[in-house]
């Protein structure tokens, strides 16, 4: 077997890729394919596009438009992801996300600039967008935009993963800003290890072993900006419109796929240091919620993904 691996910058961020195959070849043709494939769904579905699908949807004042397969799935998991978190994860938050001046690919954005906000806007909801397979379209509500950060990535590391393993792929690793996912064969024997880090520190927590499935992070630290209240952060609470402040400084959460695992850190975040972790525990994954303290929450089956080289 052979394998090749490759870093480089999609969706506003930083995306590792190794690809395990037969040969050489088959594993360069991986990442490239790989590579392509990010960039493809970066222009459906980046909302800094104004030429994206998203973007059509966002300014489609309640009609219908016409998308991609793609973009018809991110919406439907998008809006499953709300349902089943109750609305802690809401892709609805673009208004107030804007409001609070994450306006902008974020490496355009002056985070030391102060960034004024005169109103905080609560998410609308996801419960009258329609998804119209027969057409393949999608129609948002007056009103209603979306922001497909909270679920993209860890959408397009599954597309991608998948597609890999279909084309015969011995194993794949699609890591896309921290929200990844494995199957198959890892480079070497230890498998997959994949090492967890503490939000306050950066120091590695724990480090998990998998033969498959997917990890996602949501730190509040990740991406923050200035702020005439003080620093702000890319997490914003549906129910209010402003950045979250729910206790919690980060959730980690290992889940059979990147999408879901990403929808559940995120609506951990939100519902804070009891009902975060509830929430995990509910759904039957595992998980790590660190507080504001520091303090470490672990949920599930936590000794059953550790690594023997933790």
């Amino acid at each position: 077997m052979a394998d090749a691996q490759l870093g480089f910058r999609v969706m506003g961020t930083t995306a590792h890729v190794i690809v395990v195959a037969d040969t050489p070849d088959a594993a360069a043709d991986g990442i490239a394919y790989a590579r392509a494939r990010l960039e493809q769904l970066e222009r459906r579905w980046s909302r800094f596009r104004p030429d994206s699908e998203i973007s059509r949807c966002n300014a489609a004042t309640g009609a219908p438009v016409v998308v991609h397969a793609d973009t018809l799935r991110l919406v439907e998991h998008a809006v499953d992801g709300w349902h089943r978190t109750d609305g802690r994860f809401d892709p609805t938050v673009l208004d107030a996300v804007v409001a609070l001046g994450y306006d902008r690919d974020f490496d355009a954005i002056d985070r030391t600039a102060p960034h004024p906000v005169t109103v905080t806007i609560p998410a609308p909801g996801c419960a009258g967008i329609v998804t119209d397979h027969v057409v393949g379209a999608v129609r948002l509500p007056p009103g209603v935009r979306v922001d497909p950060g909270g679920i993209g990535k860890g959408l397009a590391a599954d597309l991608v993963a998948d597609a890999l393993m279909r084309a015969g792929a011995r194993g794949v690793l699609v890591n896309v800003g921290g929200d990844l996912r494995v199957e198959g064969d890892a480079p070497d024997a230890d498998g997959w290890c994949i090492a967890i880090d503490h939000p306050h520190t950066g120091a590695t927590l724990t480090e998990t072993r998998l033969d498959g499935g997917a990890v996602a992070s949501t730190w509040s630290t990740q991406r923050t900006w200035g702020g005439p209240g003080g620093t702000r952060h890319h997490l914003v609470d549906p129910a209010t419109g402003a950045c979250a402040t729910s206790g919690l400084a980060g959730v980690t959460v290992l889940a059979g796929r990147a999408w879901w695992a990403e929808v559940l850190a995120k609506a951990a975040f939100v519902a804070g240091p009891v009902a975060g972790p509830a929430l995990l525990a509910h759904h039957g994954v595992t998980g790590w919620c660190t507080d504001d303290t520091g303090a470490v929450h672990p949920v599930g089956a936590v000794a059953a993904f550790a690594s023997s080289a933790a």
